[in-house]
């Protein structure tokens, strides 16, 4: 059946026999894998088994789109170039509650994060979390875990409707606690790898951007018109890069209702001094033969390779296939989400107030959805930090991030 070759359905299946299979051997017989030390990219703080946790493994080579050694430069322009980009995020040192005698709340944590403009909610979680292990006066590493669920918890309770923040949450708790490595060192030590590991999964969270605008690079060529809906702030970096660059292109904007978030994208623009035209959503269809792509971001990227996104980028997408132009999204990794959308209702909605200017009379129902599912057949191609994918691998990628 086809719901069997679903990343939830594989990982949990794996999960199960992994479980039938640790209660039948003896723990002493257990042995860890060594760390393998021909890859490039080993490191103390990373996973010594590559079977579990491999976030930050680059898988690019497999999918036929963009070569490994292409990631590697687009990784390499990020860490070569750190003035360009501005304070790193990583940078900043949280500062416990416990250190001024006030108890460690993750959620005031979180907003602190939150307030740094740039940044996006889930990596403000992933710092958040961070900041959890730091200050906690845990003894043993089953106390710490169950710390951490907690921590995890609250936050993906403090909004059920964010995607990213609840995928954000869950890709953290897997690629820093499941190691099993992690057993069979004393607590101190192995508190010390689970921050290691903690921080190193914010800093890559935080470079994501950089990344795929680096990737996204070689797809806009000079004279292109591109169509953007709403406000992404990695479809703007994107959109820099390329201004930087002195690339010439123009940019329509769609208005981004409910919200209007495309005027403040257009805003942005406008201060880089790239060309742009303001259009209203239902104007797409109309000046959709003046476009040569859409770039679109994502609030989540599904099992199914489909992306949910903001109200108005299905239609968009229908249009942009029906005349044959490339539909690109733009996304970091820590938003792909353990989901399966079957159609438009079948996910958590998120509503938002809409102002139509005129009173509507208490018996005229508004459909107050702020937020879409595009299904994979309608996207051409998938930036991540992970590298170029097609809609047909999100499912392979999936597995491999939260195993």
């Amino acid at each position: 059946m086809w719901w069997r070759r679903s990343a939830s359905f594989i990982l949990d299946k794996q999960d199960q026999e992994r479980n039938d299979a640790a209660s039948a051997l003896n723990p002493d017989s257990l042995t860890l894998s060594p760390p393998p030390q021909s890859s490039s990219m080993a490191d103390p703080s990373q996973n010594p088994n590559p079977k579990i946790s491999a976030y930050y493994q680059t898988r690019a080579a497999h999918h036929g789109i963009v070569t490994s050694d292409w990631l590697a430069q687009a990784q390499a322009a990020v860490g070569q170039n750190p003035d360009e980009q501005g304070p790193i995020v990583g940078e900043v040192e949280a500062k416990p509650g416990s250190a001024s005698g006030k108890p460690f709340s993750v959620i005031e944590e979180f907003n602190n994060w939150r307030k740094q403009p740039d940044l996006a909610e889930a990596v403000a979680a992933i710092r958040a979390l961070a900041s959890v292990i730091r200050s906690s006066e845990a003894t043993t590493m089953m106390e710490l875990e169950i710390e951490l669920k907690k921590a995890s918890d609250s936050l993906k309770s403090w909004d059920t409707t964010s995607i990213s923040l609840t995928a954000g949450c869950d890709l953290f708790m897997r690629y820093v606690t499941r190691t099993s490595a992690l057993e069979y060192e004393d607590f101190n030590s192995a508190k010390s790898r689970l921050i290691e590991r903690a921080e190193k999964f914010g800093e890559i969270s935080t470079k994501a951007r950089r990344i795929i605008a680096v990737l996204s690079q070689d797809f806009i060529f000079d004279g292109c018109t591109i169509l953007v809906h709403g406000f992404s702030r990695v479809v703007l970096e994107v959109l820099k890069s390329a201004a930087k660059s002195n690339k010439l292109f123009r940019v329509f904007c769609t208005e981004g209702r409910p919200d209007r978030t495309g005027l403040l994208l257009s805003n942005e623009l406008a201060k880089l001094d790239v060309p742009v035209k303001l259009l209203i959503d239902s104007a797409v269809a109309y000046t959709m033969d003046e476009v040569d792509m859409v770039f679109v971001g994502a609030d989540g990227v599904v099992e199914s390779g489909g992306i949910i996104n903001m109200m108005g980028t299905f239609q968009i997408a229908l249009v942009a296939h029906s005349m044959n132009k490339p539909v690109y999204v733009a996304a970091e990794s820590y938003k792909f989400a353990r989901l399966y959308p079957l159609d438009q209702k079948d996910m958590a909605p998120a509503l938002r107030p809409i102002d139509f200017g005129v009173p509507i009379p208490s018996k005229v129902e508004v459909e107050r959805s702020a937020r879409d599912y595009t299904p994979p057949q309608y996207l051409t191609l998938l930036f991540t930090d992970l590298g170029v994918l097609t809609p047909s691998v999100v499912s392979d990628e999936l597995i491999q991030l939260y195993l």
